[in-house]
């Protein structure tokens, strides 16, 4: 399975802003982007021309980044949401929140989106009863993510349930730390869908 390898600092960097892409990481002073708060490489703090183009390839960047989707899976994400009623960039953005890592790093299970594909992917998580170790499985209206029994005493986990409440669950899921559990009680609207992008600039790159 491909997927990016690289320093994700970086990524932070390049879009000037934070990703939170390493946890608590993000929310202390060793941030690089603290540090250094200008895009990596030799010209990093040079002036660039802020086209129309970029700006729309950054926003699409931010956003791939954000919920650690790469190129290929991202453009079937957009001619999925594209096809569905409603806004497309709305559809999107649905779309990228109900995935299952997202789900599970939203529940507070997880430090972050890659700690939280990381614990799917080595089958620690049930939905609605049965092990599923797909990052990108998408979750349903009704659907229970529960952690495994055998995985319950995981260190992960006992931190999830120790640190219960910390975390603000959006309200289209509800969290249940002392049994480990997740409910969905609807698809996310975008009013409830905190994450800093401008869809409608990935829709007009795309839409080109």
């Amino acid at each position: 399975m491909a997927r990016y390898t690289g320093a994700d600092c970086k990524r932070c960097r390049r879009e000037k802003q934070k990703l939170f892409l390493k946890g608590s990481k993000c929310e202390s002073a060793k941030c690089p982007i603290e540090i250094r708060p200008y895009p990596p490489g030799e010209h990093g703090r040079g002036r660039t021309k802020d086209s129309e183009y970029l700006l729309q390839l950054r926003e699409k960047q931010k956003c791939s980044r954000i919920y650690g989707v790469l190129e290929k899976q991202f453009v079937n994400y957009y001619k999925e949401a594209n096809q569905k009623t409603g806004k497309t960039g709305e559809n999107l953005l649905r779309i990228l929140e109900t995935r299952l890592d997202n789900v599970v790093y939203r529940a507070g299970f997880a430090k972050s989106r890659d700690h939280a594909r990381q614990l799917v992917r080595h089958g620690h998580i049930n939905v609605n009863g049965r092990k599923t170790d797909i990052p990108s499985a998408r979750v349903s209206v009704n659907d229970i993510i529960e952690v495994r029994e055998g995985s319950r005493n995981l260190t992960p986990f006992e931190v999830a349930k120790a640190e219960a409440g910390e975390k603000t669950v959006p309200a289209w899921l509800e969290a249940i730390p002392s049994n480990l559990r997740i409910l969905v009680h609807s698809l996310p609207e975008r009013q409830v869908i905190d994450t800093q992008v401008q869809e409608q600039l990935i829709v007009e790159l795309y839409s080109k």
